[in-house]
């Protein structure tokens, strides 16, 4: 069965890995060198996971196929200028063998799930420009854009 729950600090080891994996796909990626240096998930990557597990206004997520891990996904809630809060994806990531299986759809349904408990008043994610299966699985939940970065490289 497909699905997603909690992490524990068991898995650690496991999520760690898939960090590692995600981040090694989304490098090589158009806008992927400068995302890794800002906003993308920094090695070492298990000491991260592992205060993530401890934060209140952190989920971590295991997305699973019977009791195998095939992805995770990590969101943070960022206070607002008004006082709200709003959930950010930080990571999502499934084995490329286990992406169209439903895995990623469990893993976003928890977002959605502790994000609205949370009283967020949204969640944000980020699509690297050119990922069109990653922004049409964003679209599928309802998110769409609501700014465009754009960059020069002076290099």
């Amino acid at each position: 069965m497909n699905g997603a729950r909690p992490a524990s600090a068991d898995d650690l080891g496991d999520l760690a890995a898939l960090a590692a994996l995600a981040v090694a796909e989304l490098v090589p990626q158009r806008g992927g060198p400068l995302w890794s240096r800002t906003i993308g998930r920094q090695a070492p990557y298990e000491p991260a996971l592992a205060a993530a597990l401890v934060d209140p206004h952190r989920l971590l997520l295991c997305g699973t196929i019977d009791t195998s891990t095939v992805g995770y996904a990590s969101v943070r809630l960022d206070q607002l200028a008004d006082g709200e809060r709003l959930a950010v994806v930080e990571d999502l990531f499934t084995l490329p063998e286990a992406r169209g299986v439903g895995v990623g759809e469990a893993l976003m349904d928890g977002i959605l799930v502790w994000a609205s408990a949370e009283g967020a008043v949204g969640v944000d994610a980020v699509a690297l420009p050119g990922m069109r299966d990653t922004k049409n699985f964003f679209e599928s939940f309802g998110l769409t854009a609501r700014a465009i970065v754009v960059h020069r490289s002076l290099r």
